[in-house]
Order: C-alpha cells, then sequence, then structure tokens
C-alpha cells in the first residue's frame, strides 16, 4: 500500500531528529522536551485522538492549565500560535506548525467510570485515558492527584447550540501533525487514546508517530 503524501510530508521534519518513537494504539508514552526543542505528534492512519498533559520537567508542580491557556487566547480550541499556559502563568510550549487545524482541551479525558455512565456498564473493564496517565505519570513518582484537564490533540469537540460538549468525527487524516516548540523544559505525557464507543478514534484506536528534534543539520 503507498503511503500517503501528508505522512511522507510529515516526516521530513526540519532540523537535528533527536527522538523518534512510535507510540502503539491505546499505549501510554511520556519524554522530555527541552527548552528549544519541537515535538511533532503525527497522526499516521487518521482520526486518532492523543490526550497529553505537560508538566515542568524542573518542577511537576507546575503542569498544564486549559483554563489559562483558554484565557490567555480567548479561544477555546487549540491552533497554530497557541501558547500553553502553566498553572502559574508561565508559557510552557507553542503550537508553531499544524496541519489538522483545530484540538480540544475541554472534552477531557476517558475512564472506567465515565465509559459506564455513558456506555452502559458492560464498558467498565475497557482501557481509558486516566488509566494510562496514572500509569505514565508512576514512571516520575506523580499519581491520580497530579492529573489536571488535559489536551486533545486531532479531536474534534464542537459546542453544540445549547453549550453541551459533542464528541463528533475526527477532521484529521493520515499524515496530519502538530508541531510543539519547548519555552521550557517540559515532561510531556501522553495517552494514545484507547476510547472504541465514540468517534474520537473512528471507533479504531491506531498508532501515532513522536518525532523530537532540535535546531541544526
Amino acid at each position: 500500500m503507498s503511503t500517503p503524501v501528508e505522512l511522507t510530508e510529515a516526516l521530513a521534519v526540519k532540523g537535528r531528529v533527536i527522538y523518534d518513537f512510535t507510540i502503539p494504539a491505546r499505549a501510554s508514552w511520556s519524554h522530555v522536551v527541552e527548552k528549544g526543542q519541537t515535538i511533532r505528534i503525527v497522526d499516521i492512519e487518521g482520526n486518532q485522538a492523543v490526550d497529553c498533559i505537560v508538566y515542568s520537567a524542573q518542577d511537576p508542580t507546575e503542569r498544564y492549565s486549559s483554563s489559562d491557556t483558554i484565557v490567555a487566547q480567548r479561544n477555546i480550541f487549540l491552533n497554530i500560535g497557541t501558547v500553553l499556559m502553566s498553572n502559574e502563568g508561565n508559557p510552557m510550549m507553542r503550537i508553531t506548525a499544524d496541519t489538522c487545524g483545530q484540538h480540544d482541551t475541554s472534552g477531557g479525558a476517558c475512564s472506567c467510570e465515565s465509559n459506564t455512565l455513558r456506555y452502559g456498564y458492560f464498558t467498565k473493564h475497557q482501557h481509558a485515558c486516566v488509566e494510562n496517565f496514572v500509569y505514565e505519570l508512576g514512571q516520575h513518582g506523580l499519581g491520580k492527584r497530579d492529573m489536571v484537564s488535559n489536551i486533545n490533540w486531532f479531536m474534534n469537540v464542537p459546542v453544540e447550540a445549547d453549550g453541551a460538549l459533542g464528541i463528533v468525527d475526527g477532521i484529521s487524516s493520515p499524515g496530519k501533525y502538530v508541531d510543539l516548540l519547548g519555552l521550557m523544559d517540559t515532561l510531556v505525557v501522553i495517552s494514545n487514546c484507547p476510547q472504541i464507543n465514540n468517534p474520537c478514534n473512528g471507533f479504531n484506536p491506531t498508532p501515532v508517530r513522536i518525532i523530537i528534534t532540535e535546531p541544526g543539520a
């Protein structure tokens, strides 16, 4: 099967590649992105939500704040130029490139409890983003209390006429990507969303690719 042109272009990054990894479907991941480095998140097969929380690598009590980010940019959606703000009011990362066009920071992360409430008791056993976050945070001495409202890269969460948040078919496709420039040393924690009960992953979770670069040849 031929590689989509968009995917080929997404993998042709600028700068020196210092890290390249494919996160399997449904899995968690974390890595420190230093100030001045850029992390590219690539939606390999399309329509895959990528839940993400960012922490200061020097002091993880400073972490991403969805409310501060929304207020700072006066927009509930994240797109090119958006600066991710911390709970201390400091800039953490900036979106420097974005071929998807819109990302969510209001819908939150799925959990066994929310699955049960929304889709029925038979879904309680299903793996969810909260469990991924708890596991991955544990690798850094953090826990469930350190979870905050997260970003959902590539996830389409429109605001309905009555003010409710919808979860609908994604607007991403194979090869769509988002670039984040580190404005401080950041610990990036990801749950490659395992949700199969709504359209956020096209009912079929798939891998995503992570490429970290720094300036230079």
